[in-house]
């Protein structure tokens, strides 16, 4: 596991000064709160998905926009070469400092049911993240989004509160939700990220030396590998699905390319929904995009 990994590597280089107490699988709340509760410095630090992170930034949430990347290649060097420093600046100002990019994984959308085509989620009940950008997918898809933290998705499903949701494989098949909602159609239309952040009442604390101790320990795992591990296990995944009597339905590249078509013209409507300086995450990603050898439009 990377936190027990990463506990290991910073006892190691502070020789057993610095420590780490891992809470995992939601012990202290959901995404959401906690990510609060790290600003506030009730929490010392944590790692995030980028949707969890938009409840500080909440501009953040669209370096997730779905469909925008070419490819796993090209987004991971739009967010390490366009994205990090606007991260670090925003998440600095709203109370937490931003050590580095970590992963979450590929997001498909699930159900009772395929959803083969954008038409077939239509006025459904739909699980969104609680981010506008979350809510603005499914809006745009002509579904009825209904802001959940992840804690929540198994029993929205369970007693009816929503009928199809998107979610990270990661998440999906450990948690229990692919028991219930056991149909996965690949659209993968986010690979969705994640932040390695410190609250920055307990950084400021640290002395020069622990702060070089900390960067360190990160620097060991970069995100590249945090990316090329999780990337490497969905597979794994999702094999594990099948197995327990999960069913996968691939997309032909036509019939991913419905579900772009229409959330693509809806873009520049999600930015500028997004408030904040949604603005300038959008133009380094599109300025990024083009220089990480990805399309132009």
């Amino acid at each position: 596991m990377q936190l027990e990994r990463f506990a290991k590597d910073l006892d190691e280089e502070s020789q057993g000064k610095l420590k780490i107490i891992p809470f995992i699988n939601a012990q202290l709340g959901n995404e959401q709160d906690t990510m609060q509760q790290t600003a506030r410095g009730r929490i010392d630090m944590g790692g995030f998905s980028t949707s969890a992170a938009a409840a500080l930034a909440p501009e953040l949430a669209i370096a997730n926009m779905p469909f925008f990347y070419d490819n796993a290649q090209v987004q991971d060097c739009v967010y390490d070469q366009h994205l990090t420093n606007i991260a670090r600046d925003l998440l600095t100002r709203r109370g937490v400092v931003f050590l580095g990019w970590t992963h979450v994984g590929a997001v498909d959308v699930v159900g009772k049911k395929a959803y083969v085509s954008p038409a077939d989620v239509k006025g459904l009940k739909a699980r969104s993240a609680p981010t506008k950008l979350g809510a603005a997918f499914w809006q745009t898809l002509g579904a009825n989004p209904v802001p959940l933290g992840i804690t929540e998705w198994a029993s929205a499903h369970q007693t009816g509160l929503v009928e199809v949701s998107d979610a990270p494989i990661t998440y999906y098949f450990p948690s229990g939700l692919g028991k219930i909602a056991s149909v996965m159609t690949r659209t993968n239309h986010v690979d969705s990220s994640g932040v390695v952040v410190i609250s920055k009442t307990v950084y400021d604390k640290l002395s020069v030396d622990d702060r070089n101790v900390m960067e360190r320990a990160i620097n060991k795992r970069p995100a590249s590998q945090l990316r090329a591990e999780i990337r490497g296990f969905e597979d794994a995944i999702r094999k594990m699905h099948l197995d327990s009597g999960g069913q996968i339905v691939q997309l032909t590249p036509a019939q991913r390319d419905e579900w772009r078509k229409v959330i693509q013209p809806a873009w520049p409507e999600i930015v500028k929904g997004a408030g904040g300086e949604a603005q300038r995450i959008w133009d380094a990603m599109q300025k990024g995009r083009v220089a990480c050898g990805g399309r132009t439009a």
